[in-house]
């Protein structure tokens, strides 16, 4: 590899969000309002970049305080246990100028699987006060019991409470460090 570049992501910039049907009807959303991330790549080239996520388990919000316990216990994410998400990027692959595919490891509440996400390149842009930043969309889904966040209740009329399928979305900007 040639010069290394690093990229610190701009939380202020930056959002994860997530949506998960209730009732198989309708689909609630909540986001994780504490992570970092880094990208590793050469120069302004992505196509092989390095990339590290780490996520506080305790800061998921979904605007309903009944529910955020719910998610913190050890029904869900068990944050006394596991305070952190992490997803350490195994490739990126350039599929074209503004798409790349992301393949890494996710671990949640102890366990680690291989995921897949989808990611659109925004572009590089250098902002009022120089400088220099990358944007990236990020999608993907998951079932979250490969995770063991495995909780249910049935409903009367069949079906399930919570959908297993989670879909995750990301809007990042990474600030390039000097």
């Amino acid at each position: 590899m040639g010069n290394l570049t690093n990229w610190v992501l701009d939380p202020t910039h930056s959002e994860i969000v997530f949506k998960v049907k209730h009732l198989m009807i309708t689909n609630v959303k909540g986001e994780f309002r504490n992570f970092s991330a880094s990208i590793t790549s050469e120069g302004t080239d992505f196509s092989k970049a390095k990339v590290q996520v780490n996520i506080d388990a305790a800061s998921i919000f979904t605007n309903n305080t009944d529910r955020d316990g719910h998610l913190q216990s050890a029904d869900f994410f068990d944050v006394e246990n596991h305070k952190e998400l992490t997803f350490e990027g195994t490739s990126f692959n350039k599929l074209d100028d503004e798409n790349y595919q992301l393949k890494g490891i996710l671990t949640m509440k102890g366990v680690s699987k291989e995921t897949t996400f989808d990611v659109e390149f925004g572009g590089l842009v250098t902002d009022p006060y120089g400088n220099e930043k990358a944007g990236f969309s990020l999608s993907g889904k998951i079932n979250r019991k490969d995770w063991g966040l495995n909780w249910n209740a049935a409903l009367e009329a069949g079906g399930v409470m919570v959908s297993e399928e989670v879909r995750i979305n990301a809007e990042v900007q990474f600030v390039k460090q000097a």
